[in-house]
């Protein structure tokens, strides 16, 4: 692999692995030190609260686990495949945050049950009036998040790349005009008196 190949993926992958690290870290943490029957008051509505999801975001799809993680692995791999066209500091970390995420939440899906691809997500960050969620869905909307932005922001340079392209063309073609026209005015043969 050429160093400016391994350059474009490193940074994203490295953050990828960060995330799922500490995302199944944080997920042992809950398992074994909140069990089912403890709840940990943390800051006003924030407490620790062990719960487990075998569907996806907001426990929709309950049941649908092994599609879900399908999905998932489809869309780490599209994200993986992408990474060597972008360019952008946050189009890559957003990348990184997302397959991090999504790879957190897939390792628990086809590891904490008994059978491949039966296991549910450990959530355990619950604010009491939102749904329980965990790191690897932080960093799944926070990495979107970036992704979004990164689009809205190439969208506007493009515009303004294409409006400074199109003043810089126009001011050619007057100055071409321009040069023209006194051409043809000293090309023009002036009768001697």
């Amino acid at each position: 692999m050429s160093n400016a190949r391994a350059a474009v993926w490193r940074a994203p992958v490295l953050l990828a692995l960060c995330v799922v690290f500490f995302d199944q870290l944080t997920k042992h943490w809950a398992v074994t030190g909140l069990g089912t029957d403890r709840v940990i008051d943390v800051f006003w509505t924030l407490r620790w609260n062990l719960a487990f999801n075998s569907g996806m975001a907001f426990s929709r799809g309950q049941g649908f686990g092994p599609v879900i993680a399908v999905v998932a692995t489809v869309v780490i791999v599209w994200l993986l495949v992408t990474l060597r066209t972008e360019s952008s500091k946050l189009s890559t970390f957003g990348m990184g945050l997302v397959i991090g995420g999504a790879a957190g939440n897939l390792v628990d899906r086809a590891f904490r049950n008994e059978a491949w691809l039966r296991g549910s997500v450990v959530d355990f960050i619950d604010f009491q009036w939102f749904p329980i969620f965990n790191i690897a869905d932080i960093c799944i909307n926070v990495g979107a998040g970036s992704l979004i932005l990164n689009s809205v922001l190439s969208a506007r340079r493009a515009k303004t790349l294409e409006a400074a392209e199109f003043e810089e063309a126009r001011g050619a073609a007057a100055a071409a005009d321009a040069k023209n026209a006194t051409e043809s005015v000293t090309a023009e043969e002036i009768p001697e008196p």
